[in-house]
């Protein structure tokens, strides 16, 4: 029987952020599909249990300590990788952060640490990871996260905005230079997730409740609504799709 277009069997993917949210759901929904994983993130505690998750699932996994904002982290990172595993096949950059204030008082320190660990260390791993795939000569998958705010305007979000926004086109670039190497470049653009990063959203009653009613399938997402896509773009399902967005918003981008 032939294998699944989805199925990730024999892959190694790296996870940043993956920890909690997005980036824990990318972790089980790729081992899932059958990829080993290598899982990121500063929370330890937190990662711990996603790392046990994989496993139960009957996939080799390890945890990484890393903060992305810091270049020798990534690539500390990449070598341990390469250790465990030998290859890496597929990348999802979830790290994130985020400050919600007026733009006219955000701070220089504000602004580096949300453009450093959104912009800067999805770069940098895109890099690191790249590198390793154009040596192997056997392609790859990068996923990116972007965001609603990628290409939409937003009040006192300025730092996050602009770090999605740049990773929108970062992913474009990437994906037309690396094209030749066979490595597809795509991100996920979520909408309004129930993750810690939207808790000020979630608790306040007004804000929430304006949230659901523009988003057409009338919820909040969960961040296993992200789980298909990921693993479409992580598989063989999407070898001919590259530079490309791919909007988990419950159709807030339709209307």
């Amino acid at each position: 029987m032939p294998r699944s277009l989805f199925d990730l069997s024999g892959k190694t993917a790296i996870v940043t952020g993956a920890s909690r949210g997005i980036g824990a759901a990318a972790a089980i929904a790729l081992a899932e599909a059958g990829a080993d994983i290598v899982a990121c993130s500063r929370n330890q505690e937190a990662l711990k249990l996603v790392v046990e998750d994989v496993r139960k699932l009957g996939r080799n996994a390890v945890q990484v300590m890393v903060d992305v904002s810091d270049r020798s982290q990534i690539q500390a990172a990449m070598q341990e990788a390469l250790r465990e595993f030998g290859k890496v096949d597929v990348l999802v950059n979830s790290a994130g952060t985020i400050i919600r204030k007026p733009s006219v008082e955000m701070t220089e320190e504000e602004w580096s640490q949300v453009i450093d660990l959104n912009l800067k260390g999805t770069f940098f791993f895109c890099q690191e990871v790249a590198r390793e795939m154009i040596a192997r000569n056997q392609g790859g998958k990068i996923i990116n996260i972007a965001s609603l705010w990628a290409s939409l305007g937003v009040p006192n979000l300025i730092g996050y905005a602009s770090s999605k926004g740049g990773v929108g086109s970062l992913t474009r670039s990437l994906a037309a230079e690396w094209a030749k190497y066979r490595i597809n470049v795509n991100a996920v653009g979520p909408g309004y997730i129930r993750t810690e990063l939207n808790l000020a959203v979630q608790n306040d009653a007004n804000r929430s409740a304006y949230v659901i009613s523009r988003i057409p399938l009338g919820r909040w997402g969960e961040p296993e609504d992200l789980k298909g896509a990921m693993v479409f773009l992580a598989s063989k399902a999407s070898d001919y799709v590259t530079g490309q967005i791919i909007w988990v918003d419950g159709g807030w981008t339709a209307t």
